[in-house]
Parts: structure tokens; sequence; C-alpha cells
């Protein structure tokens, strides 16, 4: 009962904050750090150098799980542009992330076809949080926490974040979209 009680009681943060562009200095790059795969293989951010990254906590069992649908869209909308979706399961909300990494994978490729890369599940709130997601609270604050599942940052190709997007943004809303293209024409092209 607590944690439900604690689940809705959340519920109204999600509408609190809706988008938060990173100002000023930044300490370090999202190249610092490193996730496992959701196969247990490395994937450090490095390899993403050079490219757009949305970075979003996923969950299986939420009422937004449906985003991984727009997710995949954006994915495929934008990759050959140097674009990435890079999907973190955790279960730090609402227990709506329970399973072991391969039922996740299995979920996330039958349900909604997921081509984009996914870490092993990691926390991403509170002492335990991974070192990215601390990074970002430290950049952004924490009106830019994540409040509940498919909570978002864009993180430019330099490495840098640029903004932080709230749960109820969907993927493919017009302010994320057109986030994604403004980094994207600010990426320089490779040889040039």
């Amino acid at each position: 009962m607590k944690r439900l009680f604690a689940a809705l009681s959340a519920i109204p943060m999600l509408f609190a904050v809706s988008e938060v562009r990173a100002q000023g200095t930044q300490l370090g790059s999202a190249y610092d750090f490193a996730f496992e795969a959701i196969d247990s293989t490395p994937l450090p951010f490095a390899q993403f150098r050079g490219k757009v990254v949305l970075v979003v906590n996923t969950a299986s069992f939420c009422g937004f799980t449906k985003q991984y649908a727009a997710l995949e869209a954006i994915y495929e909308k934008y990759r050959s542009r140097g674009f990435v979706v890079l999907g973190v399961p955790s279960n730090d909300f609402g227990d709506q992330e329970p399973g072991s990494n391969a039922e996740i994978a299995q979920f996330c490729q039958g349900a909604f076809n997921v081509t984009f890369p996914l870490t092993e599940k990691y926390d991403v709130k509170g002492n335990n949080a991974h070192p990215f997601y601390k990074w970002a609270l430290a950049t952004l604050g924490n009106a830019a926490a994540p409040k509940w599942n498919f909570h978002k940052y864009l993180v430019a190709a330099d490495g840098k974040l640029l903004a932080s997007f709230a749960t109820t943004v969907e993927p493919d809303a017009a302010k994320i979209t057109s986030a994604i293209e403004a980094a994207l024409a600010d990426t320089p092209k490779a040889g040039g």
C-alpha cells in the first residue's frame, strides 16, 4: 500500500516539469560514463561520440510503456542522420520493471520491435543512481530529475547535456523532435 501511495503521489509531479535546458558550464560530458548493454556487454557512452542521443529510463509495465513505439519511430526517422535512442530500463518507479535483462529485451523486441540499444537495468534516482543520472542531475538541477518512467535527456554530439523532457512529453512531440533536429543541424559532418 505504501508503494501504491508513493507511486500515485508522484504522478502530479510528472506534469510539473516539461522541459529543462542546460545552461552554463557543464562538468565533463556523457562520454565520461559507461553502461552495460542489456546483453551484459560493455556499452561505453563514448561509442556514440558524434551522435545526438536521447537517453530514456524505461519500464515494461507502466502506463507510459506505449512510448516505446514512438521512441522506435524517431530512432528510425533520424538514425541515418546520426541519432540514437538509448533505453535505460529501471525499476525505480512503482516496481514497473521487475523482470530480468533477458525478459526486458524479449518484451521490448516482441511487443514493440525495439531495435535501438538498451542497457542493463539501472537505478536512475537516489544514492544508487547510475553515474550518468547523477551527472545529469548535477548539470540540470533537481527540476530535471526523473520523476517517473520514460523521462528523457537529450545529449549533443559533443557529449554535452542539452535538455530534459518529462515523462508526459511524448517522444515524437514537436518540442522533442525540434530539439533533435536542431542538435543534428549543429553536428559537424564527418570529414567536414
